[in-house]
C-alpha cells in the first residue's frame, strides 16, 4: 500500500483511487480518460510493476469497487452485500453483533441517523451489559436492514462550490447530512459520548458542526 501511494502520489484523488493492489482509474469524459490510461499504464512501465490483463477491466461504465458500485448518477451499495444484509440471521451473542455492526458500519454514509438507529445494538456490545434480545432491538435490527436494503444512490461531489451541511444533535445522538447543490452527498452520525450527554443544547449542535467539519 505504501509503495503503490508513493508510485501514484501525483495523481491520488485527482482521476486515481488505489487500495493495496486495486487501482481504479476515474474521468468526466473519453479523451481524458485516454489520457490518464496511457498515463498509469506507463508509471507502471516505468516502475516496473506489471498488471495481469485478465484482471482488468477497461472503459467501463459502472464499476465494482470495495463493497459500492459507482456509475455517473453516484456511488451506491454493491447489490452482493444487499444480499449478505437481507440474509442476515438475528444475532445471538455478543460476537455475531459485532460481527453485524461492522458490516452495516461500512455502509453507514448511506443511512440517515445510523447511529440513533443502532442505539439498541451498540448497547449490547459494552461491557457489563447482558445479551437479551429485545422487541426495541429486534425493530431496530430491522430498521436498519430496511435502511441499508433501500439505500440511496449518493452524489459524486463536484468542484468545490455548492457544499450545504445540515447537522442535528440531539441526547440521543448526533447526525449531519453532506449536499451539494440540492443533492445528497453523504450522511454521518455517532452516538453521544458519556461526558457530552451534559451538554446543554447549544454546545451540543456546535458539536455536530465540528463533528461535520473535521469529516467533510
Amino acid at each position: 500500500m505504501d509503495l503503490m501511494n508513493r508510485v501514484f502520489k501525483p495523481y491520488l484523488d485527482e482521476f486515481i483511487v488505489v487500495f493495496i493492489d486495486d487501482i481504479l482509474i476515474y474521468s468526466k469524459d473519453t479523451e481524458a480518460h485516454e489520457s490518464y490510461l496511457c498515463l498509469i499504464l506507463q508509471t507502471l512501465r516505468d516502475k516496473k510493476l506489471y498488471a495481469r490483463l485478465k484482471k482488468c477491466e477497461f472503459w467501463l461504465h459502472e464499476v465494482g469497487f470495495l463493497g459500492h458500485i459507482i456509475t455517473k448518477e453516484g456511488v451506491s451499495v454493491d447489490p452482493h452485500k444487499i444480499e449478505a444484509i437481507v440474509n442476515w440471521p438475528t444475532p445471538t451473542n455478543v460476537t455475531e453483533m459485532r460481527s453485524s455492526l461492522g458490516l452495516a458500519g461500512y455502509h453507514r454514509r448511506f443511512v440517515k441517523d445510523f447511529s440513533k438507529i443502532a442505539v439498541p445494538l451498540t448497547q449490547l456490545t459494552q461491557n457489563g451489559v447482558l445479551f437479551e434480545w429485545s422487541e426495541q432491538r429486534e425493530s431496530a435490527f430491522q430498521e436498519l436492514k430496511t435502511k441499508l436494503t433501500t439505500a440511496p444512490i449518493l452524489s459524486l461531489p463536484s468542484g468545490t462550490e455548492g457544499f450545504v451541511i445540515y447537522s442535528d444533535a440531539s441526547y440521543k445522538g448526533i447526525g449531519c447530512v453532506l449536499m451539494q447543490n440540492g443533492r445528497v452527498i453523504a450522511y454521518a452520525s455517532y452516538q453521544l459520548k458519556p461526558h457530552e450527554k451534559n451538554y446543554p443544547t447549544h454546545d451540543l449542535e456546535l458539536a455536530a458542526v465540528v463533528f461535520a467539519l473535521k469529516i467533510w
